[in-house]
């Protein structure tokens, strides 16, 4: 039985980001990807999405990122990310759809149809995009109209002339309405109040973002998004909806869902066609259920306050794209403190690696 060092699950910005890093400590590893293509969760976004839309995305080490252009970032990233793996030689199989991950023996078991892999040490870095959450809502199944979320959002035009419902205080939410509300009706509906920011988003303001999500994970909390926490701001593109009114007060969350519509608490209703459910994502960890990784609150707790990358519960496994990295602010220093973190439970296990 082959047994290798470290094994890394997902080829995103954090994933391809821990392999440089373990690259250079010298530590032989693989990265098992789902998708048959570069791009991690990037090529499966709209095509609206531009380059010019994302702060500081696809930012991998030892290299330049794309720049910041009208190109669609479902193509630019996706072509960056391959560019970067045959660059460096990164070794990145694909596709392989991981199912779980055992501990025997004292040894990390992987396992996919594709085939199963033993190793010393795992970084994962699954990210959230295949794990998206729309909350429970009475009377959604009997909604006779279209229910889509983030993930399905085939563009624009696909909602030409009907009446659509967007759930979602985020910056996909407010993109969303930034398309459609010049060419359709729109309504807005939101779990929380919708936080704006009117200063620049400066790498002080995203640094302290990141430290808020870090506060959750260090407490073993189920962790909030980054974005959740640098609030909202319009791009000049979405200045035409705000004139429209698309911005101006967000109603609360529905009661019940019926079959042409939403109705509130206090009896009122509204008929939609659509409900696009921009409601966000959950960490995609379920594979990692066998090892037993949660605290009491629900959550991975991290070391180092938060802001580390290795599994309190077992540090033979690093977590990437997690809480602080799961954006594309923390990505990159969270795939070098995992390799640093495979390097520390490598040498704990007496296993002889490269000191970089």
């Amino acid at each position: 039985m082959s047994i290798l060092d470290s094994l890394v699950i997902g080829a995103g910005q954090a994933g391809l980001s821990a392999s440089y890093h373990l690259t250079r400590l010298g530590i032989p590893h693989v990265v098992l990807d789902a998708d048959e293509r570069p791009g991690g969760a990037w090529q499966h976004r709209w095509d609206a999405l531009t380059m010019s839309d994302v702060h500081g995305v696809a930012e991998l080490p030892g290299d330049t990122p794309p720049a910041r252009d009208r190109r669609r970032a479902n193509e630019a990233v996706p072509e960056y990310f391959a560019a970067y793996e045959r660059a460096h030689d990164l070794p990145v199989r694909r596709p392989v759809h991981v199912r779980r991950v055992d501990d025997h023996d004292g040894l990390l078991v992987v396992q996919a149809p594709e085939g199963e892999w033993t190793s010393r040490t795992l970084v994962n870095a699954t990210g959230t995009w295949t794990h998206p959450f729309v909350p429970h809502v009475p009377g959604m199944e009997t909604f006779l109209g279209e229910q889509l979320h983030t993930v399905d959002y085939p563009g624009s035009e696909h909602f030409r002339g009907r009446r659509v419902l967007v759930v979602g205080a985020g910056a996909s939410a407010v993109q969303f309405l930034g398309a459609l509300a010049p060419i359709t009706e729109t309504l807005w509906v939101t779990r929380r109040p919708p936080v704006w920011r009117s200063d620049d988003f400066t790498p002080e303001a995203g640094a302290a973002a990141v430290a808020l999500v870090e506060q959750r994970v260090a407490a073993g909390l189920p962790p909030r998004s980054v974005v959740s926490v640098t609030g909202l701001m319009l791009r000049p593109q979405e200045r035409e909806a705000e004139r429209l009114g698309a911005y101006a007060d967000p109603r609360p969350l529905f009661a019940r869902i019926e079959p042409d519509g939403v109705r509130w608490a206090d009896g009122s209703f509204e008929r939609v066609d659509v409900i696009l459910w921009a409601t966000g994502f959950r960490p995609a960890i379920g594979h990692l259920a066998p090892l037993h990784l949660r605290s009491a609150a629900g959550g991975i707790q991290l070391d180092r306050h938060g802001r580390g990358t290795t599994a309190v519960a077992d540090p033979r496994v690093q977590l990437v794209g997690y809480g602080p990295s799961a954006s594309t602010i923390g990505a990159n220093r969270a795939g070098r403190s995992a390799a640093k973190g495979v390097q520390r439970a490598l040498a704990a296990a007496a296993v002889p690696v490269s000191t970089g």
